[in-house]
């Protein structure tokens, strides 16, 4: 090979290298481990920039399980597990299966107390060109998708800030385009739940609720967050689920703690907590 060709064979060898690619146009150098600070401040920035962009001043963020459904979807659930429990009437799985389906069979009630709580906030703070009380979900299925479609169904913005999963999770469909994000880091999630949050309503959920709910308590306690009112949707479940009265008599939270809490048992019982909450300047 000549020298001529060697030019030339390097010559294309520079321009197809990585090293010759602009770093904004470089994912796989994004994606390097020491590069984990910049997305996570991509992830920060972007969405702050859309949701200035579009005038969010304040968000009502619903948690809730994905696991709790329309009426109809909950039934036909467990009409498939009655079904092939009466294949398998032995099966301690099946008969498990058929519990569980009858436990969220009666719990999609708080689906339509979402989606009418969604309507409710949605229609009563988007009559302005700066939007106040917007519905901001997990972007998920279940609780998230319900109050973002009481949102929808009245033409109001909802946001929805989605995370990226090995299983799951496609953004709900209710969701505005224009305000859904996709995340891959949790804590960068978790910072613009609480930003622009002017409440929080916390439906009956699992891990994911709680965990979220429980980040939420620590900044309030810490006073690390503006004050907001949190609010748990439907006080059986949550008097089940988590006993916060022992926590104050072990000793490990204070008395005053507990007022950190409000419960609401319908759509409007949590609206008038929200519009009724002393405003802090």
């Amino acid at each position: 090979m000549n020298l001529e060709d060697k030019v030339r064979l390097n010559r294309d060898a520079i321009r197809d290298s990585t090293s010759y690619e602009l770093a904004e146009y470089d994912i796989n150098f994004l994606k390097r481990d020491e590069n984990r600070p910049l997305r996570m401040q991509l992830e920060l920035l972007k969405t702050e920039t859309l949701l200035r962009e579009n005038d969010i001043q304040s968000t009502v963020v619903i948690f809730g399980g994905t696991q709790i459904v329309p009426h109809d979807e909950a039934k036909a659930r467990l009409v498939r597990a009655q079904n092939h429990l009466k294949d398998r009437p032995q099966d301690p799985v099946a008969i498990r299966d058929v519990a569980r389906a009858k436990s969220i069979l009666s719990k999609c009630h708080y689906y339509e107390a979402a989606r009418k709580f969604g309507e409710i906030a949605s229609g009563s703070s988007q009559n302005n060109h700066q939007k106040e009380f917007v519905i901001m979900t997990g972007g998920g299925p279940g609780i998230m998708e319900a109050a973002n479609r009481g949102a929808f169904e009245i033409g109001a913005k909802s946001i929805g800030l989605n995370i990226e999963l090995p299983f799951e999770q496609e953004p709900n469909h209710y969701i505005t385009p224009e305000l859904c994000f996709q995340f891959h880091y949790f804590a960068m999630r978790k910072f613009h739940f609480i930003l622009r949050a002017a409440a929080l309503v916390v439906f009956p959920g699992g891990f994911g609720t709680l965990d979220e709910l429980f980040n939420t308590l620590c900044l309030r306690q810490t006073s690390r967050m503006q004050e907001i009112p949190i609010i748990l949707f439907g006080r059986s479940y949550w008097d089940s689920i988590v006993d916060f009265q022992q926590l104050a008599d072990e000793g490990v939270i204070a008395d005053e703690h507990l007022s950190l809490i409000d419960y609401a048992e319908t759509p409007e019982e949590a609206w008038k907590i929200i519009t009724e909450y002393p405003k802090v300047d």
